[in-house]
C-alpha cells in the first residue's frame, strides 16, 4: 500500500474533462467554495480550441500561503476523460490520490502503485437516477463535486450557496443542482469516508481580495482611465476585454436619459479596427483595441501610421502561442519583438508588462495616460494567463482626484493670442510637439496630417535633412518615454550575491514563489521585475552590477534577450536564458529546476534538489 499525503489547505487538484461536457461551471463553483471557506486559491483552466469534444483541464492550487502562480504536479487527479487518462495518472505526486468513475472496471496495468485510488460509480449512480442523456452529463459533475467536498471536508452550506448565486433568476435549477450535489456528498460520506488525507479547514487568509480575470480588471481600467471608444474583431484570448468593457460601460457609461456616452465597434477586420481607434484619438477620444498575436501582425500598416503622424493609440496584446494561428488558447510571451518593432522602416514602441489583473487594470489606465502624452501607439503587453484566469488580487483602488494627463494640446486661447504652432515643432526638448484638435479654432492651429515624410509645420516635405529631423525628434521622445513608464521592480536577497534574476508578466507569480525555494537550496538572487519598455537605467544597471542574470522569459527565442541586447548596454555573455514555452504558464518547479541546474553547471552550488 502506497503511503498518503497529509495536508491541510496546501495541495493541487486538477480536474480533467472533455469540453463541451458542461464541466466548467461546476469545477468553478468547487474553486469558489475554498474561497469562501477563507482558503486562498490559484486557478487555471487549460482548454482546447475547438468547441466541444477534446481534452480540458481545471487546475486548483489550494494554497493557504496565498502563492498564486502554478507550483507543478497533482497531489489529487478528477479523472473524467479516459482519452487523457494515462497522461493524468502519469501526473500525480507520489503517494497522491486519483478519483475516477469505476462504473467500468479498469485493469491493475492502468494505474499507480504509489498512488491512492479513490473510485466512485458515477456513471452508475446518474443512470439510476436521471433517464435524459444531457442530465446524466451535466448532474454527474455536480456530484463528483459533492463526493469530492465531502472528502475534503468543505462545508455544504457553501456550496448550496454558490449554487444559489449561480443560477440566481433560474430558480428551477437550484433544487436539482442541490439535489446531485448531495447525492454524490452522501455516497462518499457512506462509502469513501476517510480516503483522502487532503483537507480543507476554515481560515481567514482571503481577507477583502478580489476573484477577476485579467481581461475584466483591464476593461474596468478603460473605464476608469477615460476610453470612451473600442473596436475591436474577435479573437481568443482578448474577446472578453472588448466585452467586458462593453458590459462596464453600459452600467458606467450610460446618461439618466438612457444615452450612451461611448462606442463599441465590432469591425469587419483588425486592421479596420486599428483604423477606427485612430481615427476616433485624432479627434480627441480614448481609443483602444484588443487582439492577439495574429490581429498585431494585421494591423502594422495603420500602427505605423499612428507612429510617424502621432496619433495616440491603445492595443492590448494578450498574447498566446503561435507563430500563425499557433496554439490560440495556450499562453506565450511570444509578442515582445513584433509589437516593440510593430510595422516597417525604423519604429520603437512603448510596451507595458502587467503581472495581474490588478496591473492590468491599473496599466490600462496609465497606457491612455502615456498614449495622449506620447502621441503614439501603446502597447499593453497581457496575455492568456493573466487574461482568462481568474486571479486572486488586492481591489482594485482608484483615486477620484486623479486627473487625465491628456499632454500637450494647444487650446483655442492659446491659438488666439498668437502662440507659435507647428503639428511637429519641439518646443521645449522632449520630442514631443503640441497637436490640436479639429475645430478648435476658425482660422488657426489646423494642419494635415499625413503619413508621407513632412517639416515641423507638417508640410509635405522628402527632402533628406527635414526627414532625419524629423526621425531624430521621434528617438528623442521615446527617451522621454523613460521617466513616464512604470519603473522596474528590484528586490534584493537577504544575503549580497552577484547573480540575479530578471522576469515580466505573468512569469511573476511563479517567480515570487521560486525565489524562496531557491534562497532553501543556497541559491541567493536579487530580482528585478520589468513593466515597461524602453528600458530604464535601472534595468542597465542591474545587469552591469551582476555577474550573471538569468532571464525568466515564456517563448522560444530569448525575444526579451534581443531587445535588451538592442540597446548596446548589456553584456549578452551575462544572460542566462531559462525559457518555458509549451503552453501551460510557468510553474515555480519549472523555474526552481532550470536556475539550479545552470547553476551547477557553472560551478557555484552544490545542491541537493532543485525543485519544490
Amino acid at each position: 500500500m502506497p503511503a498518503r499525503l497529509e495536508r491541510t489547505n496546501d495541495f493541487v487538484v486538477l480536474f480533467a474533462n472533455v469540453n463541451g461536457s458542461g464541466s466548467a461551471s461546476a469545477n468553478r463553483t468547487f474553486a469558489r467554495s475554498i474561497l469562501r471557506m477563507g482558503v486562498p486559491i490559484g486557478s487555471r483552466n487549460i482548454f482546447p480550441s475547438n468547441i466541444q469534444g477534446l481534452p480540458t483541464w481545471y487546475e486548483v492550487r489550494v494554497t493557504e500561503a496565498g502563492h498564486r502562480g502554478r507550483r507543478g504536479g497533482t497531489d489529487l487527479m478528477v479523472a473524467m476523460n479516459p482519452q487523457t487518462w494515462d497522461k493524468d495518472v502519469a501526473g500525480i505526486e507520489p503517494d497522491g490520490y486519483l478519483f475516477y468513475d469505476s462504473t467500468k472496471y479498469l485493469p491493475p496495468s492502468k494505474f499507480r502503485d504509489d498512488i491512492n485510488v479513490i473510485g466512485m460509480p458515477l456513471t452508475e449512480i446518474c443512470n439510476k437516477q436521471y433517464s435524459d442523456p444531457r442530465q446524466r452529463q451535466l448532474f454527474k459533475n455536480i456530484m463528483y463535486v459533492g463526493a469530492i467536498s465531502a472528502l475534503l471536508e468543505i462545508e455544504p452550506a457553501v456550496i448550496e450557496k454558490l449554487i444559489g448565486e449561480q443560477y440566481q433568476g433560474k430558480d428551477k435549477l437550484i433544487a436539482p443542482n442541490v439535489g446531485a450535489f448531495h447525492i454524490g456528498r452522501d455516497y462518499a460520506l457512506q462509502n469513501l469516508k476517510g480516503a483522502l488525507g487532503l483537507k480543507v479547514k476554515r481560515a481567514d487568509k482571503v481577507g477583502d481580495k478580489i476573484f477577476i480575470e485579467g481581461n475584466a480588471a483591464a476593461a474596468l481600467g478603460c473605464v476608469y482611465g477615460g476610453a470612451t471608444v473600442a473596436a475591436w474583431y474577435p479573437i481568443t484570448p482578448s474577446t472578453s476585454l472588448a466585452e467586458a468593457f462593453a458590459r462596464y460601460s453600459r452600467r458606467l457609461r450610460t446618461d439618466a436619459d438612457g444615452h450612451n456616452k461611448y462606442a463599441v465597434v465590432q469591425a469587419e477586420d483588425e486592421l479596420s479596427a486599428i483604423g477606427i481607434v485612430i481615427g476616433a484619438a485624432w479627434n480627441g477620444a480614448r481609443a483602444f483595441t484588443a487582439t492577439s498575436g495574429p490581429g498585431i501582425s494585421l494591423m502594422q500598416e495603420f500602427i505605423g501610421l499612428a507612429y510617424f503622424a502621432e496619433i495616440p493609440a491603445v492595443l492590448f496584446d494578450v498574447q498566446r502561442g503561435g507563430p500563425s494561428t499557433g496554439m490560440p488558447t495556450r499562453t506565450q510571451q511570444s509578442d515582445i519583438l513584433i509589437c516593440a518593432y510593430a510595422s516597417h522602416g525604423d519604429t520603437r514602441h512603448v510596451l507595458l508588462f502587467p503581472c495581474d489583473p490588478r496591473e492590468c487594470f491599473e496599466f490600462a489606465a496609465k497606457a491612455l495616460d502615456l498614449a495622449d502624452r506620447l502621441q503614439t501607439p501603446i502597447f499593453v503587453m497581457s496575455d492568456l494567463d493573466i487574461g482568462m484566469n481568474e486571479w486572486l488580487v488586492p481591489p482594485l483602488a482608484w483615486d477620484d482626484a486623479r486627473k487625465f494627463d491628456r499632454g500637450k494640446v494647444m487650446k483655442f486661447a492659446e491659438l488666439e493670442a498668437g502662440k507659435d504652432f507647428g503639428r511637429y515643432l519641439d518646443v521645449d526638448g522632449d520630442g514631443i510637439p503640441y497637436r490640436t484638435y479639429p475645430g478648435t479654432h476658425p482660422s488657426k492651429g489646423a494642419f494635415f496630417t499625413r503619413g508621407t515624410s513632412r517639416d515641423r509645420y507638417a508640410r509635405y516635405s522628402e527632402e533628406g535633412p527635414v526627414y532625419v529631423d524629423n526621425m531624430e525628434r521621434l528617438k528623442k521622445k521615446f527617451e522621454t518615454a523613460k521617466k513616464l513608464i512604470p519603473a522596474p521592480v528590484r528586490t534584493d536577497a537577504r544575503e549580497a550575491t552577484r547573480f540575479g534574476v530578471v522576469h515580466f508578466g505573468s512569469t511573476t507569480c511563479a517567480m515570487d514563489e521560486a525565489i524562496g525555494d531557491l534562497e532553501n537550496n543556497g541559491i541567493r538572487l536579487n530580482r528585478l521585475r520589468l513593466r515597461a519598455y524602453p528600458f530604464t537605467d535601472e534595468v542597465i544597471e542591474f545587469f552591469r552590477n551582476h555577474e550573471r542574470v538569468f532571464l525568466v522569459e515564456q517563448n522560444r527565442d530569448a525575444q526579451m534577450r534581443t531587445l535588451l541586447l538592442d540597446t548596446g548596454l548589456v553584456d549578452a555573455n551575462k544572460i542566462i536564458s531559462v525559457l518555458h514555452y509549451d503552453g501551460t504558464p510557468i510553474t515555480a518547479q519549472f523555474i526552481v529546476g532550470e536556475i539550479g541546474r545552470r547553476m551547477q553547471e557553472l560551478g557555484r552550488i552544490s545542491i541537493r534538489r532543485v525543485a519544490s
